[in-house]
């Protein structure tokens, strides 16, 4: 491979999250922990960025942009990024849309905060399918709305939307918005087309509006396609999509994300309540990704699906009971150790106080999530296995106790 995954790299005096961050983020300051070992030994399989370096052509980027010693107040002008972005999605989705619904949000959380409080009035009611990033719930109760859930149905391994669920939902005539996660974290589902028109017609026609957080659309296993959910209704308004190359390519930090808003109306709304300025080194990485990032975004797929590959291989010779399916997409696995851990309820405190691993548990992703733990597979393998060898020493001893 061109590109080297399994360099490990010293995230050391980055103020990054992943070392940083968890005590607050995992544990609020309440929570009392008592960790095997000091922080720098902890095993970080949490946040959702990756441990991989980015495509050195972002860096290039990056590093022509920093040499021009001026940094001030910038906007996308130049019609090459949006020329950009919309390449990428012709050539990895076949599908366009209108440069002119194009917003840049500083990330697709910060967007769902700011959409929520544009589409929603006070009484009203956002709808979301369970296991669900802890965040739509965030979301919605910033901004006073009440949260409406829909459990997805797990069948032979795979997780199924129930559309009766959300048929019955979605007819509350208080529900005005859906956050579709797609592809959906944490279960890494990547909805079938005939999936994604069902949902469509069943909010489209109960008038209910549609957010689709697709962040997560370019990290598929190989062979794997993706559609957005804005393809397959061209004649709707009532459509936002949001996607952004900070999952994809390890920019995170840039905050920067893509929201394509069709609707006139909300488009103004969103245009006059935003200051239009950009980070300038932002639109330097972002557009660089898009331009030149597809041959690292191939060989990191090929890396990813063998983590997911190793991942398997480990829980069916270490942990036979626990149930887990390789993902369709993202670099996030959705793990059931519930059968060794039936009492805990905190089970991001089991790993961290007994393991000394960093990860979340289920109880972090609303509901329908119990005895699960999502890890994030996007490390050097070496750093997979010393966190899995972990994971199960703290699970061998408590079941031989």
């Amino acid at each position: 491979m061109q590109y080297n995954f399994d360099k490990i790299i010293d995230r050391k005096d980055t103020n990054a999250m992943s070392l940083l961050g968890f005590r607050e983020y995992l544990f609020g300051e309440t929570e009392e922990l008592n960790l095997p070992c000091p922080d720098e030994e902890l095993i970080s399989m949490w946040i959702a960025d990756m441990e991989f370096a980015t495509a050195p052509s972002i860096v290039d980027a990056l590093q022509k942009r920093v040499a021009h010693p001026i940094y001030g107040y910038t906007q996308i002008f130049d019609p090459a990024y949006k020329n950009a972005f919309l390449n990428w999605t012709q050539t990895h989705y076949n599908w366009t849309f209108d440069k002119n619904h194009l917003v840049i949000s500083k990330g697709v959380i910060p967007a769902l905060f700011d959409l929520i409080g544009y589409i929603c009035e006070a009484d009203e009611k956002v709808l979301i399918v369970t296991p669900s990033y802890a965040f739509f719930k965030h979301a919605a109760d910033y901004n006073g709305v009440e949260l409406l859930t829909s459990d997805l149905i797990l069948h032979d391994g795979n997780y199924q939307i129930d559309f009766d669920d959300l048929r019955e939902n979605a007819a509350d005539e208080k529900v005005k918005l859906c956050i579709f996660c797609s592809p959906h974290n944490p279960t890494g589902r990547v909805w079938k087309d005939e999936e994604l028109m069902q949902f469509g017609k069943i909010c489209l026609e109960n008038n209910v509006q549609i957010i689709a957080d697709e962040i997560h659309c370019d990290l598929l296993r190989v062979g794997t396609k993706f559609t957005p959910l804005a393809k397959l209704f061209p004649d709707t308004d009532q459509i936002i999509t949001c996607m952004s190359p900070s999952k994809t390519f390890n920019l995170a930090g840039f905050s920067f994300a893509n929201v394509i808003i069709p609707n006139e109306t909300l488009r103004l709304k969103w245009q006059e309540r935003h200051l239009p300025i950009d980070n300038p080194l932002s639109i330097v990485a972002a557009q660089a990704a898009y331009e030149t990032g597809h041959d690292w975004l191939n060989e990191l797929k090929i890396y990813l699906d063998g983590n997911f590959l190793f991942l398997q291989n480990y829980l069916q010779k270490h942990l036979p009971k626990a149930v887990f399916k390789i993902a369709e997409s993202t670099y996030l696995a959705w793990v059931d150790v519930g059968t060794y851990l039936p009492e805990e309820e905190n089970l991001t405190l089991f790993f961290a106080n007994h393991a000394g691993v960093l990860l979340e548990g289920g109880n972090m992703f609303v509901s329908n999530s119990d005895g699960y733990i999502r890890l994030n597979l996007a490390c050097p393998r070496a750093r997979l296995e010393e966190g899995l060898q972990r994971i199960v020493k703290a699970l061998l001893l408590l079941e031989n106790k």
